[in-house]
């Protein structure tokens, strides 16, 4: 361990795998999840989700890292199962795929700091040709990997947690006093309760696999972030415990996040929630548009501060999507750290410029696939989230807790989680974690993972 480097505290590591779960998908995704899915109702199935599926998923994942320290291919090789190791590849792809958009994401969110900062509201109107200008968001984009590699090259404790003990405090910070602006604001109230009362009549089939798909993205589950942070975890650490900080973390920032948009979206049009969930257009276009109604020196640094908090939010989780590749060939390949990071980092921005020229600039990336029942085509970067986000996380997470469950068998994962944690053994939570791994997550993730690739790829919608 001493040779890869790991977490100097049990703060460094709860900051450091929240962060992971924190990130655009609280701040970018989920508000625009919580408009299409009718608001409050969606929040109470997201939250649910979060706990009763997710949590054991967590555990599992931190397990099997801090079980092996190794990657997530070295961790299956080392349990003595390198048949499975597939599960850890495909994570790994998977966080090559992910942040090759993420990233193209996140330069946007970056860019938009500069056009906030002097004033330039105009932008919520050309987004549209904001994002197909793929030389100036390519270099916000090329700047924002930079940061993200430096990051990571600076190893765990010197780059990652050092990082993740600055950003989630300022993060934190930021989205507070955001939150309080809001609330002052004409018509907030309106966005609140679309937020926060929920109408249970909205729950449907939909809503419900929409809220676990954003529960498993959020959390960074599926993927082998997890499973390499935690190999990084000292053997004293009471897992059990850490997982629960970072899921409260994660499910918090969320929720706060909510509190500032919707009272936001409740000003801007005056109490309507009609089409309140519109795509990344909410965070591109109609907070913009509320900066500019706002107005003035104080408009300019409320977005400018909502954008940097964005950029901060992706930060943190490009750093571990990073670093699951380059643990990879660190452990693996006997590459050292620097080189891998930056010759990781390189390759995957090269992966995502197909991303970035699929938003008006390249008809033929732009218009990239039509899948059978689709009324139009579908751009790159949502046919990668499509791959990556939506089919192949729960499709890895359902084998990695179906493998501990199964395979590893559940009584070498109890010996992992009582190191730290004395009182695990013949508690509510062992009895519940065995429950959950063997039949309900992997029960309900199958079940996710077949619907899904039915309903994008083959137009068969179960519902």
């Amino acid at each position: 361990m001493a040779t890869r480097g790991g977490f100097s505290s049990r703060l460094g590591f709860i900051a450091a795998a929240a962060g992971s779960a924190v990130g655009l998908g609280n701040i970018w995704g989920f508000p625009y999840e919580v408009g299409q899915g009718g608001g409050a109702a969606f929040v109470v199935m997201y939250l649910i989700f979060c706990f009763i599926l997710c949590y054991p998923v967590m555990i599992t994942e931190i397990a099997i890292g801090r079980k092996t320290e190794k990657n997530p291919v070295g961790a299956f090789n080392a349990l003595g199962y390198k048949k499975w190791n597939f599960v850890g590849k495909m994570g790994i792809f998977s966080g090559f795929l992910i942040l090759s958009f993420y990233n193209v994401i996140a330069g946007w969110a970056f860019g938009y700091i500069f056009e906030m900062a002097s004033g330039n509201f105009g932008i919520a109107d050309q987004f549209g040709e904001f994002v197909k200008d793929v030389f100036k968001v390519g270099a916000y984009g090329l700047l924002f990997m930079a940061t993200t590699a430096y990051v990571v090259s600076k190893g765990v404790s010197g780059g990652i947690e050092k990082a993740a003990k600055f950003l989630m405090p300022t993060l934190i910070i930021m989205i507070l006093a955001l939150v309080v602006y809001s609330l002052t604001l004409p018509n907030a109230i309106e966005g609140l309760k679309f937020y926060l009362i929920p109408d249970f009549s909205e729950i449907n089939a939909e809503v419900v696999t929409n809220a676990l798909g954003q529960a498993f993205f959020s959390l960074s589950l599926g993927m082998g972030a997890l499973i390499t942070y935690g190999s990084y975890v000292n053997k004293k650490e009471n897992i059990v415990s850490a997982a629960a900080f970072i899921t409260l973390a994660d499910v918090g920032i969320a929720v706060i996040a909510g509190m500032m948009i919707f009272p936001l979206i409740g000003f801007m049009s005056e109490g309507s929630m009609d089409g309140v969930g519109s795509g990344p257009a909410l965070i591109f276009v109609t907070l913009p548009q509320i900066f500019g109604t706002i107005g003035g020196s104080l408009g300019a640094i409320a977005g400018t501060v909502f954008f940097v908090l964005l950029c901060f939010a992706a930060l943190t989780s490009t750093v571990s999507l990073l670093e699951v590749p380059v643990a990879y060939v660190v452990d693996e390949k006997k590459v050292s750290r620097k080189k891998a990071v930056w010759v990781v980092a390189g390759l995957i921005y090269l992966i995502g410029i197909p991303s970035l020229l699929g938003n008006g600039y390249s008809d033929f990336f732009s218009n990239f696939i039509t899948y059978p029942g689709a009324e139009s085509a579908t751009d790159f970067l949502s046919f990668i989230v499509n791959v990556a986000n939506d089919s192949f996380l729960p499709l890895g997470g359902c084998l990695i807790v179906f493998f501990a469950a199964h395979v590893w068998k559940k009584h070498n994962l109890d010996e992992e989680l009582a190191n730290g944690s004395p009182n695990y053994k013949g508690s509510f939570v062992q009895k519940y974690l065995h429950f959950a791994i063997s039949y309900l997550a992997p029960t309900m993730l199958a079940f996710i993972f077949i619907i899904t690739v039915l309903k994008t790829y083959f137009g068969i919608n179960l519902f």
